[in-house]
């Protein structure tokens, strides 16, 4: 890691020496297959013939299927990383599956990518903690819109993880994370007996995308960045990036702050599909790091870019800025529209008085 004033630059190179020769043996081998899978991509895009285009959905399904199960002898391996798919009942699958083949499609409009992210995070964030203090539970005494004869109440118990929640600070990787952490934010929200409202802390982080995956530089803009270091220190930080591509931003950032002294008790990380040499590098990078994802995929391009993926996650969420116009976090927010920002009110505020202090 290298910096200049006000920036913070990592490459992938010092990325790639955290890795362990197993890792790279299990990444050699999960690039293999995914190259026999290439080979049927382009059987299935020229061919006219329904008989060979049958037999190569075949060899695609059997392909995939190893490629699951090697991911999954790898995760299995690693307690730090979660994978929705491999660590749920075989029943639940199907509603993970489904999901993830709506945001990969690209037919799914703008308005659809938002519903599936927003119901990605809702199952992540139950993987996570729905079934944390399942020993200890909250009641929610809830008044009802019925008030005949008498106003009515309901009670509901819900898993006790304020312990849990109570602690945590979200930290935003601008600028496709800003949703998602909204989401994850009010889902903390939502499961807490008090209400709890998440600090935020903003990170602008960016890759060099005109470098390639071999040399790739992530480059950490402080003077565009909000956070307080004292709000940090012994906190638990919570991530929520759609795609984990390379690992390159978060560990970037973890590096920072432990560069200004700042110690968090822990550093939680959520994704819609995580690519499986992204999480190694996490994992082997930051010994306090955990990840939990709805899903994983197994290669990176050239680009960086997740194989299969579902292409760039930040402009399906956001738009593209107009040319030489790009946006800032509040005219994001607004973008949003009334019907976001109002279903996140309360995250908003927080953000406002980030980016805005009094």
């Amino acid at each position: 890691m290298n910096s200049k004033p006000d920036q913070i630059v990592l490459s992938a190179a010092d990325l790639d020496g955290f890795l362990t020769e197993t890792d790279h043996e299990a990444l050699s081998k999960m690039n293999a297959l995914y190259a026999r899978a290439t080979e049927s991509f382009e059987i299935l895009q020229a061919s006219r013939a329904n008989n060979r285009i049958d037999e190569e959905k075949r060899r695609l399904v059997d392909v995939y299927s190893e490629m699951g199960h090697l991911m999954q002898e790898i995760v299995a391996t690693e307690p730090r990383i979660q994978v929705y798919s491999f660590g749920t009942p075989q029943e639940v699958h199907g509603e993970a599956s489904r999901l993830i083949a709506k945001l990969r499609d690209r037919r799914t409009d703008h308005a659809e990518f938002v519903y599936y992210t927003q119901r990605a995070y809702e199952l992540l964030f139950n993987f996570a903690f729905g079934s944390a203090g399942s020993h200890a539970k909250n009641h929610l005494i809830i008044k009802t819109p019925v008030n005949q004869p008498v106003q009515n109440y309901a009670v509901h118990k819900i898993p006790d993880v304020d312990e849990r929640l109570e602690n945590t600070v979200m930290c935003v990787m601008l600028r496709g994370a800003l949703l998602p952490s909204m989401i994850m934010s009010k889902e903390i929200q939502e499961y807490s007996s008090t209400g709890y409202v998440t600090p935020f802390a903003l990170f602008r982080i960016r890759r060099d995308d005109s470098r390639k995956e071999r040399d790739m530089e992530y480059i950490l803009d402080l003077k565009r960045s909000f956070f307080d270091p004292q709000q940090l220190n012994g906190k638990d930080l919570v991530f929520a990036d759609p795609m984990n591509a390379t690992g390159g931003s978060l560990v970037t950032i973890i590096q920072y702050l432990s560069d200004i002294g700042v110690r968090p008790k822990s550093i939680q990380f959520y994704n819609v599909i995580a690519a499986l040499k992204g999480s190694l590098r996490i994992i082997r990078a930051l010994p306090e790091a955990n990840i939990a994802t709805l899903w994983m995929d197994p290669v990176l391009n050239d680009a960086a870019y997740i194989l299969p993926g579902l292409g760039d996650a930040g402009d399906r969420l956001n738009g593209t800025d107009a040319e030489g116009k790009p946006r800032n976090i509040l005219q994001l927010m607004a973008d949003y529209g009334s019907t976001i920002t109002s279903l996140y009110r309360s995250q908003v505020a927080e953000i406002e008085r980030t980016v805005l202090p009094s």
